[in-house]
C-alpha cells in the first residue's frame, strides 16, 4: 500500500480551505517551513488535527508501532467507526504505488495526482503521537496498480473529516473513476 507520498504545497495553500470554512488554521509550534519533497514511512511530516479551539498543523511521525513491533503506516477503514478516534488530514499533491516487474532490482514507480486539483487530503488517524493513512477498496484508477488505496478528499472537503460534519461512509470510499491521473515516474 502507500508507503511514499509527496508534498509540494506551501503552508498558505494548506490553510486556504480552513479560511474558506471560516476557521483559522493554527500552528502551535510556529509556522513550519515546508520544504517540497517526498515522505516515507518513519519520516516526520505535517498533518492537520482538530485542536481544542481550531484546526492545528503539527509535524509528527508517519507510522506508529503495532502490537508486534511492525510499523502501522496504513490502516483499513472498512466497516470501522472513527468518531472517537483522533482523526487527521495529511496534505499531499501526489502518492506513489510500486508494481512489478522489477527493473534493476527496483519496482516500477507510479505517481497518482488528483485531476483538476493542485493538491488533496489523505485521511488518517493519530495514535501514540504518530499518524497512519486510512485505506479502502481501490477505485478504478488505482485497481490496476494495487488492491487497496488511500482515502482521499479534495481540499475543500477536509474539514468534514476533522469534525465529522459529513457521514463517515460518504468520505471513506474509493475515488470516483476519473478522479486520479497516473504516470510512471520510474523507470523514465
Amino acid at each position: 500500500m502507500c508507503n511514499n507520498y509527496r508534498l509540494h504545497v506551501p503552508t498558505n495553500q494548506i490553510a486556504e480551505p480552513f479560511s474558506a470554512a471560516k476557521r483559522s488554521l493554527v500552528f502551535p509550534d510556529g509556522q513550519p517551513n515546508l520544504e517540497p519533497g517526498e515522505y516515507r514511512i518513519g519520516d516526520r511530516a505535517p498533518i492537520i488535527v482538530q485542536g481544542e479551539t481550531a484546526p492545528e498543523l503539527i509535524v509528527t511521525t508517519w507510522s506508529w508501532r503495532g502490537p508486534g513491533g511492525k510499523p502501522v503506516f496504513n490502516f483499513r477503514s472498512d466497516g470501522r467507526d472513527f468518531s472517537r478516534s483522533t482523526r487527521c488530514l495529511i496534505p499531499s499533491d501526489g502518492f506513489f504505488e510500486f508494481t512489478d516487474p522489477k527493473v534493476g532490482g527496483r519496482k516500477t514507480k507510479w505517481l497518482f495526482t488528483m485531476r483538476d486539483q493542485p493538491w488533496f487530503w489523505i485521511l488518517g488517524l493519530v495514535k501514540d503521537g504518530a499518524f497512519s493513512m486510512l485505506t479502502t477498496e481501490p477505485g478504478e484508477d488505482v485497481a490496476p496498480y494495487h488492491d487497496r488505496q488511500v482515502v482521499l478528499l479534495p481540499p475543500g472537503a477536509g474539514v468534514h473529516w476533522l469534525d465529522l460534519s459529513a457521514a463517515q461512509d460518504l468520505m471513506l470510499r474509493p475515488s470516483v473513476p476519473g478522479t486520479l491521473d497516473v504516470r510512471r515516474v520510474w523507470p523514465e
